[in-house]
């Protein structure tokens, strides 16, 4: 459109109180008469694109003091700067030149992730060791660090620009995305960029009707991380309820079709090399942010170690059995996003171990599930509390008259960010069992869009034989 007062898609300063509060050093909110998509530089995307750019240099900024002490602990911890990526280097074999998974290195530490972050690493490996070939005084591991940064740098922007696509009428949700306290903060701890940008360049081919591609990036998500794998529940009974099987067996042939290709070729060349990060996930034991640490810090009894993983993975099923009974009984169908919100919540917090960057994972669904700034920086502070207090944990962790957080005060925040997640996941149920309460339902752009993000669901039927009752006596 190239003006006047009602444009085709929302606008935060005139829709958000906390975005409209946050006006006033810009000249304020956008006026009622002011010209909206008039053919200037800066587009919604554009904006998005410079806003994550400068958020993205922001974390980085904050990584300096361990760039400039070479990640030396207690002082990464300290200055909430710690990052997995430069021990990394020298640590499973890419200093050496090992190839990850088809190799073992001298001190027969294996690489425990996934085969896509392995490749991503092997590149920055190679990449640094050129570097280092033309500048023998770069440090390995800094250099590694700083590789791994640009790396990294496309995927994010990858999630934002999607976020922004996927529901054409709100593309400024995606600020949250781009502007996350917890993004800058944990964004370079690990390489978890990599499946968050596929996840969500999934979710907007999905939402395209394109569902076998969004399969095949699925699957490339899912061979980087395995977090997205349990997304495909909510896909299957959505689908299941809206009668929309068949675009659900092209998500799960292209998911499946592409995590084989990626992995084929480690399990045929070395087994054992590929099967070590589901062996190491089976295996570990209770570890930091998960409740089951949590409650041993406060004196309570430990779960048997042997009875752990039953533990774990039934309270991470019996929560998601309550989003699958929200999904077949709620009054009206639940959106895409919320749902799959839900269960990725459902398995971070049950999971044996919630490391900092785990966040990351919930930040775009939490953007695009409830647009609503308030909701979303009550959350984050609930997270940000956490993402310090495990450092200042760590810092005096098993150092004798160390300064650091107590056992007792790091549990305490654990349950705080737990609390927090339940808290949000709470207003995500509300909406769905009160539609009405749904701000991206109920924001009048278009009028006819129930789920603009579900793709083949969006103004589905509903197909159960139980629903379709329902109807008929709420008709009657």
């Amino acid at each position: 459109m190239s003006g006047g007062s009602q444009p085709d898609f929302i606008l935060p300063t005139r829709e958000d109180p906390v975005v409209r509060a946050s006006t006033p050093l810009i000249g304020g909110p956008i006026g009622r008469f002011a010209r909206i998509g008039g053919g200037g530089f800066w587009t919604p995307i554009r904006a998005l694109i410079l806003l994550a750019t400068l958020a993205y240099m922001l974390g980085a900024l904050i990584d300096f003091p361990c760039m400039a002490g070479g990640w030396v602990s207690p002082d990464n911890y300290e200055h909430l700067c710690y990052s997995d990526i430069p021990p990394l280097y020298g640590g499973r074999g890419f200093a050496e030149g090992y190839f990850p998974y088809l190799q073992v290195p001298p001190n027969g530490e294996i690489l425990e992730y996934p085969v896509l972050t392995g490749v991503f690493m092997q590149v920055s490996a190679w990449i640094t060791k050129l570097i280092i070939v033309i500048a023998p005084e770069a440090a390995p591991s800094l250099t590694f660090f700083v590789i791994n940064a640009i790396l990294l740098f496309p995927f994010f922007l990858m999630a934002v620009v999607c976020g922004a696509k996927i529901v054409k009428a709100r593309p400024w949700d995606a600020a949250m995305i781009a502007l996350a306290p917890t993004i800058i903060l944990a964004g370079l701890i690990n390489w978890d960029f990599i499946p968050i940008g596929l996840v969500m360049w999934s979710l907007l081919l999905w939402s395209r009707r394109l569902e076998f591609w969004a399969g095949i990036v699925l699957g490339l998500a899912i061979a980087a991380k395995f977090y997205p794998l349990i997304m495909l529940g909510p896909f299957l009974l959505l689908c299941l309820r809206a009668g929309r099987m068949r675009e659900f067996g092209k998500l799960l042939g292209g998911t499946v079709l592409a995590w084989l290709v990626v992995n084929i070729p480690f399990i045929i060349g070395n087994f054992d090399g590929w099967v070590h990060f589901y062996e190491f996930s089976r295996e570990r034991g209770q570890d930091w942010g998960s409740i089951w640490y949590a409650i041993t810090l406060w004196g309570l009894p430990q779960i048997p170690p042997d009875m752990l993983n039953y533990v774990a993975t039934g309270s991470f099923l019996l929560l998601c059995a309550g989003v699958g009974a929200l999904i077949l009984f709620a009054p009206k169908r639940p959106r895409l996003i919320p749902m799959l919100f839900l269960v990725v919540a459902a398995f971070a917090v049950t999971n044996k171990v919630y490391s900092p960057q785990y966040v990351m994972w919930l930040v775009p669904l939490a953007a695009l599930a409830r647009p609503k700034w308030r909701d979303f920086l009550i959350w984050q502070a609930a997270e940000i509390t956490y993402f310090i207090a495990i450092w200042w944990y760590l810092a005096g962790y098993g150092i004798a008259d160390a300064k650091g957080m107590t056992p007792q005060w790091y549990a305490f925040f654990t349950f705080v960010h737990v609390l927090g997640t339940a808290w949000f996941a709470g207003l995500l149920v509300r909406d769905a069992l009160v539609p009405d309460d749904d701000i991206v339902r109920n924001d009048g752009v278009p009028a006819d869009e129930d789920d603009p993000a579900g793709g083949c669901l969006n103004d589905a039927p509903d197909v159960l034989p139980w629903l379709k009752k329902r109807e008929q006596l709420v008709d009657a």
